[in-house]
């Protein structure tokens, strides 16, 4: 096990990570924007249901696989680039509903949930993360590396909730606003689709 010194350090390590926008705050500010605090809510429980995937592989070395594999490594990124060029067309064809005043289409909640798990377990920068980042914590001379990398990823997995979680209360503050004007909302799916396509560029250029 770890000790208080070094959980410390990484605590304070992975709090300066996380509170640098990435995808996965991108897209939970996007869906607490357009549909209020409970869907950035469901939203943040998604991607870190995919971060458990992230965690478990890591655990089991199929991360530190995945890395070493050249070819696994660009169908994973690949497959995220599709999707994310799919949310982002989407998007920006979406037309809206001209002038009036409207609510925004709702999508179930099973429906955000799954996006956004989708959106983390097919981000190849979330699994590069946990192989070059939390192997550095890790003491071979304290116990096998496994069980290790478990616990520093179930310290990253709550310090990843609260730090999202806290994005979707502060985000879901815009959303009447945005349901207020259809103009806005156009520019939302407009900037919406543009994040998602700007990512899916950014993974085009991710080297394995």
């Amino acid at each position: 096990m770890p000790d208080i010194s070094t959980l410390a350090v990484f605590c304070a390590a992975t709090l300066g990570l996380l509170v640098v926008p990435g995808p996965a705050v991108l897209y939970i500010v996007t869906r607490s924007v357009s549909q209020g605090r409970t869907a950035g809510l469901i939203s943040v429980l998604g991607i870190h249901t995919g971060s458990i995937v992230h965690i478990a592989a890591a655990a089991l070395g199929i991360s530190a696989l995945l890395a070493a594999s050249a070819t696994a490594f660009t169908i994973v990124k690949y497959v995220g680039v599709a999707y994310l060029l799919w949310l982002g067309l989407r998007k920006l064809l979406n037309k809206g509903g001209g002038e009036e005043i409207v609510e925004l289409k709702v999508q179930s909640k099973r429906r955000l949930f799954w996006e956004g798990f989708v959106v983390n377990v097919l981000n190849p920068k979330t699994a590069i993360f946990f192989l070059a980042f939390l192997p550095q914590f890790t003491n071979p001379a304290a116990g096998p590396v496994g069980p290790q990398i478990l616990v520093f990823g179930l310290v990253w997995l709550l310090l990843g909730m609260a730090s999202d979680g806290t994005y979707a209360m502060l985000a879901s503050a815009l959303a009447g606003r945005v349901r207020s004007s259809a103009r806005a909302r156009r520019r939302l799916d407009v900037g919406s689709g543009v994040v998602y396509l700007g990512l899916a560029a950014w993974l085009t250029t991710e080297k394995a």
